[in-house]
């Protein structure tokens, strides 16, 4: 089994920032409170091949996490897969910047949970915890991005 969870926010910053911010994989334990630490490799820009490995915890367990990024079309597309071989993995995922009439940038965050193993059992949870907290991490974005990247 596999599913998808997704939010989507308005941030009120241009969506070329928002873009690179996003693009940035070390910014997430900004937004992401399960992230404890994340590594981009190679250094440098964020590019078709970027790997961001980082370690999270999940319902009181520490797990590796390993994902490429498989395409980058500033500053509005993003998409990554995760190569960990986790209980439950976000198989494919990625950010859809739209810029707004207002400056803005509306943000689509999506991924797809898989289960693999024993976590073809879990991976309706995981969707489930995904989904309840897809709104409120879409205002932790916006908050993360608000607060990083000064007004114009």
């Amino acid at each position: 089994m596999s599913g998808q969870f997704e939010a989507t926010v308005d941030v009120d910053r241009p969506v070329d920032e928002v873009f690179a911010y996003l693009a940035d994989g070390r910014n997430d334990p900004q937004f992401s409170p399960r992230v404890l630490r994340i590594d981009r490799i190679p250094e440098g820009p964020t590019a078709v091949g970027t790997v961001f490995r980082s370690t999270v915890k999940d319902a009181g367990m520490k797990t590796a996490r390993v994902f490429r990024v498989t395409a980058v079309e500033p500053p509005r597309t993003l998409r990554w897969a995760e190569e960990s071989k986790n209980l439950v993995t976000a198989s494919r995922g990625g950010y859809d910047l739209e810029p707004l009439p207002n400056g803005g940038t509306r943000v689509r965050i999506h991924n797809v949970l898989e289960g693999h193993g024993v976590g073809k059992l879990l991976v309706g949870l995981a969707l489930a915890a995904a989904r309840k907290d897809a709104p409120d991490f879409g205002r932790r974005i916006k908050a993360a991005i608000e607060k990083d990247i000064p007004a114009s």
